[in-house]
């Protein structure tokens, strides 16, 4: 089960790091999605492929966004040209959507190479099968 908490949280690390990362093009890039990976592997625990997934879901999950908001962006802008041109636009804009997510899954390895780093560091599996109700 994926925890979303971990994810989110280790997609903020990169976005937020990344943006000071503008200041070094590249490094800053690269330590950001390696860094926001092993938060989110970490958090996550549970070992290797629990790390892995949990860092490739943050490392890609700006990358999904952006895409789909660009693919939104070029899909409405096509009702301008009436009917035509909207579903040209959309059928457009739903493939700037697929190769966005293909874009940002494969850039998202570095993320979840860091995350299984960080999920074989924690191998505490939080059980949540039990809740502490304090």
């Amino acid at each position: 089960m994926t925890n979303w908490r971990a994810v989110i949280i280790g997609f903020l690390v990169a976005t937020v790091l990344g943006l000071f990362g503008l200041v070094i093009p590249g490094v800053g890039q690269l330590a950001a999605g390696l860094l926001g990976g092993f938060v989110a592997g970490y958090m996550a625990g549970g070992g290797l492929g629990r790390g892995f997934w949990h860092g490739l879901l943050a490392g890609a999950l700006g990358g999904i966004i952006g895409g789909l908001l660009i693919a939104l962006l070029v899909a409405l802008s096509g009702w301008a040209f009436g009917p035509l041109g909207g579903a040209i636009s959309g059928a457009t804009g739903f493939g700037i959507l697929l190769i966005a997510v293909l874009i940002s899954l494969v850039m998202a390895l570095e993320s979840a190479i860091a995350g299984a780093v960080g999920g074989v560091l924690n191998p505490d599996r939080p059980d949540y099968s039990r809740r502490d109700p304090y």
